[in-house]
This record gives C-alpha cells, sequence and structure tokens, in this order.
C-alpha cells in the first residue's frame, strides 16, 4: 500500500472521530502545527527518520512535544500510534488528505484562477460568487496573472479546467483554419 493511501485511511478515521468527539477544524490546526515543528526542526526529523531509534523512543519524544502542545484526543492518539507504529514519516501526506477531506465535508472546493491582468476585488468576489453558483459549494480562490493568456479567465477546480482565455480561442481557431 502506498504512502499516500496509507496517509488517506488514517485522515479519513481522524475526520470521522474529530467530527463525532471534537472539532475538526482545530484538528486541522493541531496537525499542522506537529507536522510544521517537524518540518522545522532538523533534529525530530533526524530523530524520526533514524532507524536506529526504536519505535518506544520516538513516541517518548512524541509525547514530549504533546505535552507541550496540549491537541485534543484524537489528534494527540494519532500521532502517538503513528510513533508505535514507526509510521511518522506519513504526517505530512496524512495532514494533505485531512485537508482535502475537511474541505469536501465543509463542501468548500478551492478554485486558482488565472487572468491576463489582474482581477480588481469587486470583481475577484463577483468571480468567486459566480463559480459558487456554479458548483453549488463554497469556493475559497487564488489568482495569478499570465499575460499570455491575452483575456479571459482559465479556473482549476480540483482536477477540471474551464479554459476561456483569449489565447485558447484563437488556437482553436487557427486551428480550424488549418485544418481547411
Amino acid at each position: 500500500m502506498s504512502m499516500r493511501a496509507s496517509a488517506a485511511r488514517y485522515a479519513k478515521a481522524l475526520l470521522d472521530v474529530a467530527i463525532k468527539e471534537s472539532d475538526p477544524d482545530r484538528a486541522e490546526e493541531e496537525l499542522a502545527t506537529f507536522v510544521d515543528l517537524v518540518r522545522t526542526n532538523p533534529d525530530l526529523q533526524r530523530t524520526f527518520a533514524n532507524p536506529v531509534v526504536s519505535a518506544a523512543d520516538k513516541r517518548a519524544v512524541v509525547q514530549q512535544i504533546l505535552e507541550r502542545q496540549k491537541p485534543t484526543t484524537p489528534v494527540g492518539k494519532l500521532v502517538l500510534l503513528l510513533a508505535s507504529r514507526g509510521r511518522l514519516a506519513l504526517l505530512p501526506d496524512l495532514l494533505d488528505v485531512y485537508r482535502e477531506r475537511l474541505m469536501e465535508h465543509l463542501n468548500v472546493v478551492h478554485a486558482e484562477v488565472t487572468t491576463a491582468a489582474p482581477l480588481t476585488p469587486e470583481r475577484a468576489k463577483q468571480l468567486q460568487q459566480r463559480l459558487a453558483d456554479a458548483t453549488g459549494r463554497t469556493v475559497t480562490m487564488t489568482t495569478k496573472v499570465d499575460a499570455a493568456l491575452i483575456g479571459g479567465v482559465v479556473t482549476r477546480i480540483g482536477g477540471i479546467v474551464y479554459d476561456g482565455s483569449v489565447a485558447t480561442r484563437l488556437a482553436k481557431v487557427r486551428d480550424r483554419l488549418e485544418q481547411r
């Protein structure tokens, strides 16, 4: 089983428990805090990645960290379980999958919008509302600018791309003309 698939099983379990017993948003924040701590601390990274360090010793280190952070019970239990099983390397993937599942649970979708020129705040808000109406979900949006589009908008929601750029339209016209 791949690391991502294993992380997905743990993420699903954490979300299910967090929904029933605590706050799923808080669980995400606590998990992110732990992952960031490990990510920014080379000594912790070496300790957790070192096969010579026993699972019991890794669990003891995790226990000390958790005593300082005081996470909710589901997050604390999960991180201790991963330490006991030698699976702490799953944490970054687990966090990514947990965030995806949490957004699904909250009925939120993320859109990446690319335009030829920067959007005004009013225009961005209008576009965000139109995307929310089209998807039937709450939309969070990030924008970027790519002058090569010439005009129009390219929107990516998950794995789906909606390309309404002038550059693409011109390319389609060119292709039709070349086929004749």
